[in-house]
């Protein structure tokens, strides 16, 4: 039987939950402050977790669903446990394995042990229905790109973008379980303007299945922009593992959260220049700013816009001396622990990694 025939395995058809750290609307609770957010005047629902449980990390998005849906609930309060760093909080409360997941009614410290889905909605049911509150999840806008017979081919042969594309089925249970993960592995690249991730009902459209081998749900293709014909995704089915693929083929350097890694902006010959530029002298700089400039001239698409940030930092470092670098990198990491839009972020961030190399 072919990778492509093959769905997940029969331990991922329940879904399990993790409450994620960077979930902004899920109450961390620790050895402090538990009882000072649970079992007083608001019931709770409280995952109990390891960092490094797979079970737990599948469900990310889940969990980040339920506390954002129930952010203006004032009755009830999302949080989560860290077990491997409150041991002693999670014995207490009889946990022996993860994810496990209690109710604490309001006023109470006894808990009752849910035993549902999990899944953002069979979650908020439930809490509804303990709580009596009537929260609904909030849909979010998705940025899995939807292919069909009439746009296909003007998506996936652009010959500008690389393009993954997952063939599936709507009755496929197996597809229903990889749509969340597949949902964050498309806000993870969504800044990226050359990397599409889209998908195709090929029950629907089984002309396009067949022309592209599709035999079994979900199958995934790669296709980038130096092979249109496609080329089989082997790969694991977790959202680190389409991050690596992606990263690895497209030359991107994106996070699980679709934030730039410290990899991100570095281009290797002006790494190399800048090395030999930081040691030398006041006008050996000049001589080295010249080969930087040639070298940054050369360079097309995204490192073409690198290079004005080394040549621009180069430039600075020159006439405003040797702390310019390191005083800038604490002004642009203070710019990035504020508020301020993803894209501003990925601006920061690239500004950051490029005067790194240069402190």
């Amino acid at each position: 039987m072919s990778s492509s025939q093959i769905c997940w395995p029969l331990a991922v058809l329940a879904l399990f939950l993790l409450s994620s750290a960077f979930a902004d609307e899920v109450v961390v609770l620790t050895e402090d402050n538990f009882e000072k957010e649970v079992g007083q005047d608001r019931a709770a629902l409280v995952e109990f977790y390891a960092p490094w449980c797979g079970h737990c990390k599948k469900l990310a998005p889940e969990y980040e669903k339920l506390g954002t849906s129930f952010k203006k609930a004032k009755s009830v309060v999302i949080g989560k446990v860290d077990c491997d760093e409150h041991k002693s909080l999670c014995s207490k409360y009889g946990v022996s394995g993860y994810p496990t997941i209690q109710w604490f009614p309001k006023g109470s410290l006894e808990p009752k042990k849910y035993e549902g889905p999990r899944n953002a909605e069979a979650l908020a049911e439930f809490v509804n229905s303990e709580g009596g509150t009537n929260v609904k999840i909030a849909a979010a806008p998705s940025n899995v790109v939807v292919l069909t017979a009439d746009n296909f081919d003007e998506v996936v042969l652009d010959e500008k973008k690389d393009v993954l594309v997952e063939f599936y089925a709507p009755w496929c249970g197996h597809c229903k379980n990889l749509a969340p993960v597949y949902e964050n592995v498309a806000t993870a690249f969504k800044l990226e303007d050359d990397v599409v991730i889209a998908n195709l009902d090929a029950d629907k459209h089984k002309d396009l299945g067949e022309k592209y081998g599709v035999s079994g749900f979900p199958t995934l293709k790669f296709f980038p922009k130096s092979n249109k014909a496609g080329e089989d995704y082997n790969g694991g089915r977790d959202l680190d593992d389409f991050v690596t693929f992606i990263n690895e083929k497209c030359g991107t350097s994106r996070d699980a959260k679709g934030q730039l890694t410290d990899k991100a902006g570095i281009v290797e010959s002006l790494d190399a220049l800048v090395k030999e530029f930081v040691s030398a002298g006041s006008e050996e700089k000049k001589a080295i700013f010249g080969r930087i400039e040639e070298e940054a001239e050369k360079l097309k698409g995204s490192a073409a816009r690198y290079g004005k940030i080394y040549l621009k930092a180069a430039k600075s470092c020159m006439e405003k001396g040797a702390d310019y670098a390191k005083n800038e990198i604490q002004r642009v990491e203070r710019m990035l622990n504020k508020a301020i839009s993803a894209t501003k972020a990925d601006e920061f961030t690239l500004k950051k990694n490029i005067l790194s190399t240069f402190a």
